[in-house]
């Protein structure tokens, strides 16, 4: 693939995604202590209490989870995109070498900000944050089932119902969507996964 059509659809695909989350998180009650700009009004003196005990919000029980920072959800799409049309092979993890779908995943997210296992399994087994299905955002994983009863495929989420990943042999990395009856019943669960610092963070406060 030219490296300026890929230049050109990475720029057409992350413009509508951030002002795509931008719009979902404004409908997001306050998390880790962010409160939502609203340009209709000056923040109340009810906000700004609000804020203070935001992070109690955060936690297990109420099952929200902090969205992924712009600039790092940014950088996955980036990295995730440039790779379009790249050849599928097991076991690989590499422009230059292919990718399968866990592969990919590892690339995109870069193992220098993020801890990832190698296989699709064991990142939906216990790593990252369960975020439902309804409130997915751009740089989400989603994992799927096929022809097994175990996790054993992933995808990144682009938003708008779409997402990109390496779908299997004689295949190539490309884009796809979540309304496709085939996608939606192997569909499993998606999760959140946070940088090393921000998830030491969650840690902490917990």
């Amino acid at each position: 693939m030219r490296p300026f059509f890929k230049t050109w659809l990475t720029i057409c695909l992350l413009l509508p995604l951030a002002a795509h989350a931008t719009n979902r998180e404004q409908r997001l009650p306050n998390v880790n202590g962010y409160t939502p700009k609203s340009h209709a009004s000056a923040p109340s003196s009810k906000s700004k209490k609000s804020v203070k005990t935001a992070p109690q919000l955060v936690s297990n029980k109420s099952g929200l989870v902090p969205p992924m920072a712009t600039k790092e959800s940014s950088n996955v799409l980036s990295r995730a995109v440039n790779v379009l049309g790249t050849p599928y092979r097991w076991g690989g993890s590499s422009p230059s070498k292919g990718f399968d779908c866990s592969g990919l995943v590892k690339y995109a997210f870069n193992d220098q900000s993020f801890d990832l296992p190698r296989t699709s399994n064991a990142m939906a087994s216990g790593h990252g944050e369960k975020v439902d299905r309804n409130d997915l955002k751009p740089g989400d994983l989603i994992f799927f089932n096929i022809k097994s009863r175990r996790v054993n495929h992933v995808a990144i989420y682009l938003g708008n119902d779409r997402f990109i990943h390496a779908p299997r042999r004689g295949k190539s990395v490309t884009i796809d969507t979540l309304k496709k009856p085939y996608w939606e019943q192997h569909y499993v669960v998606a999760k959140r996964v946070l940088p090393k610092e921000q998830n030491a963070m969650r840690v902490v406060q917990r």
